[in-house]
């Protein structure tokens, strides 16, 4: 039996053996901060009312497979302009894997910037691509000089962009990334999976450059357990990389579910200014502890570095309270003793405020790491 298990191993690609699989940690009865989600439900009369569509779902066919209704609900939410079209993914992951592949052949590379979305270079892994990868400033911007080398060296078929930025929470410099669509040799991925938060956008530039995509997710609007995410671009990409999806990719259940959503989008829209406007008073109330430098923040989370004080034992003393955050685990580079956090509820905040305070105020030689400034 172990002879055929090690010939079955053999045929896996030692890149892949290599690899450690994406971790989620358990969060069962936690105060859940670490992974970026909308944490407001739906009131009772919707929840309701969608429960019932849900009930009334054709589970015995298979779902429309261009989810046409859908996509066109998505073209006015998300203002998708005109002579620009639309291929759906289940969630944004696959969207990055369908682009990964469409452009897989010899010499084919990927490029982003790092610290960055760890999705890139692991879907490049996965499709045997080369990756590059661009550091950031210490004040995690765009290093114009060396991103210009990369692109001459490496000629990439696909770079990405997020916009905002995870994990550092920040928006690139706009003109910086006008003059990386216009020097690349191929396609730029502007991922803009934290707009509700940014409210910045590159979707209206879409119609000035035929080799910009523009990446959307439902995610951090409040449905991330739909997995649905788009990619709108000029009609002869996208129908090339449509052909790389797989039949029926968005399921029933998720078409019903996010189509009614967008008919109450109003609601979605406000539960994410609740969001931005408790962003800010978080950021006060970090900035005010001495212990702690924070970075800006145009997403629903905040990236912070812990001073003088080991960042490992301080998510441990706050996860021992009842809060899991995200520990960035870097003891060099720009993600140094940090730490990333995600705007919760008013109470969950104080939750983690709480527990942070508690946390540096054990671990500080005076007991006063948690003290204003």
């Amino acid at each position: 039996m172990s002879s055929m298990i090690d010939k079955c191993l053999q045929a896996i690609r030692p890149e892949i053996r290599q690899l450690s699989a994406y971790h989620v940690a358990d969060a069962k009865g936690m105060v859940k901060l670490d992974a970026m989600e909308n944490p407001y439900l739906l009131d009772k009369d919707l929840r309701a009312e969608l429960q019932g569509l849900l009930a009334s779902a054709d589970l015995n066919r298979y779902p429309d497979p261009s989810a046409g209704v859908l996509r066109q609900h998505l073209r006015e939410v998300m203002r998708v302009p005109q002579g620009s079209e639309i291929v759906l993914g289940n969630g944004s992951d696959e969207l990055i894997q369908m682009l990964a592949m469409a452009v897989a052949q010899e010499d084919a590379c990927l490029l982003s910037f790092e610290p960055g979305f760890v999705m890139y270079q692991m879907i490049a892994r996965f499709c045997d691509i080369e990756y590059a990868g661009v550091p950031l400033t210490e004040s995690f911007e765009i290093d114009m000089g060396q991103t210009r080398r990369a692109i001459e060296k490496h000629q990439p078929a696909v770079i990405f962009i997020a916009y905002p930025n995870n994990p550092s929470a920040n928006c690139f410099n706009d003109r910086q990334i006008e003059e990386i669509i216009a020097m690349a040799p191929g396609m730029v991925v502007v991922d803009e999976a934290y707009h509700p938060f940014a409210q910045k956008s590159f979707m209206h530039r879409l119609k000035d450059h035929d080799n910009l995509l523009v990446m959307r997710t439902v995610s951090k609007l409040g449905l991330a357990g739909l997995r649905l995410g788009l990619l709108c671009g000029h009609p002869k990409l996208i129908n090339e990389i449509d052909k790389v999806r797989l039949p029926y990719n968005i399921n029933v259940l998720t078409q019903t579910a996010a189509g009614f959503m967008l008919e109450h989008i109003a609601v979605l829209d406000e539960q994410a200014a609740h969001i931005r406007e408790q962003r800010g008073l978080m950021m006060d109330a970090l900035r005010s502890m001495q212990v702690l430098e924070v970075f800006p923040s145009d997403a629903n989370f905040i990236l912070f570095r812990v001073l003088g004080i080991d960042a490992n034992e301080v998510f441990e003393r706050i996860r021992q309270q009842g809060v899991l955050i995200k520990n960035m685990k870097a003891t060099e580079g720009l993600l140094n003793n940090c730490l990333r956090v995600t705007v919760g509820t008013p109470e969950e905040n104080q939750a983690f405020l709480s527990a942070l305070r508690n946390a540096v105020k054990s671990l500080s030689p005076h007991g006063a790491g948690g003290d204003e400034k």
